[in-house]
């Protein structure tokens, strides 16, 4: 490994982000389950959810992606309790994307601490039974007729909001990831012990 491929992916790691998650349900164009993973790794999300309640996704668009497959780690559940359960573990707060009366606006949310965000089917949105296990509602505020956006750009809206904040907080200044998944990451990445001592 070159130097500057091993200083590039230590950097990437670093600013990964332990307390920050995307969770896609029932998502059918495989092209927008991509492009999501594609704005994870750009923000810093290492983990990334998908349930799906119908038919187990083995394949990604790999042209939407730029095979940001590769770089993350994807957590696939066909069981939305299961699914919560270890979600539960994990982050504090869990919140749809769903137009409903008791929905906040994205920039009320706090991104400084855990926080999960699950993003609804492109026909269905969010199910009643996801709606139900999560803690809240929020919505992006949009100025015309039509009222809601493809999948994917509301993910990238959502968490770049998400890092601005955790930028603000200083949250990419140090790492976040468990030493565990940190080493689990460097194997996978390709390191070899030589690459950390040099």
């Amino acid at each position: 490994m070159t130097p500057e491929r091993k200083e590039r992916l230590l950097s990437v790691l670093n600013k990964r982000q332990a307390n920050l998650t995307v969770v896609l349900e029932n998502v059918e164009d495989p092209h927008n389950i991509s492009a999501a993973m594609r704005t994870c790794d750009a923000v810093g999300i290492q983990d990334m959810y998908v349930l799906t309640n119908k038919t187990p996704r083995r394949h990604w668009g790999r042209r939407s992606s730029s095979s940001a497959d590769k770089w993350l780690t994807i957590h696939q559940y066909t069981d939305v309790n299961e699914l919560f359960a270890v979600l539960r573990q994990r982050f504090d707060k869990i919140y749809t994307t769903h137009l409903s009366s008791d929905a906040v606006s994205l920039y009320e949310l706090d991104f400084t601490g855990s926080v999960a965000l699950v993003f609804g089917s492109e026909h269905y949105g969010i199910s009643e039974e996801t709606r139900a296990l999560a803690d809240g509602n929020f919505i992006i505020p949009m100025q015309g007729i039509i009222r809601s956006l493809n999948i994917s750009v509301a993910c990238a809206i959502s968490i770049y909001e998400a890092m601005r904040q955790k930028m603000a907080a200083g949250h990419y200044e140090q790492p976040s990831l468990p030493a565990a998944q940190r080493e689990m990451l460097l194997n996978e990445w390709g390191f070899k012990e030589e690459d950390l001592t040099t």
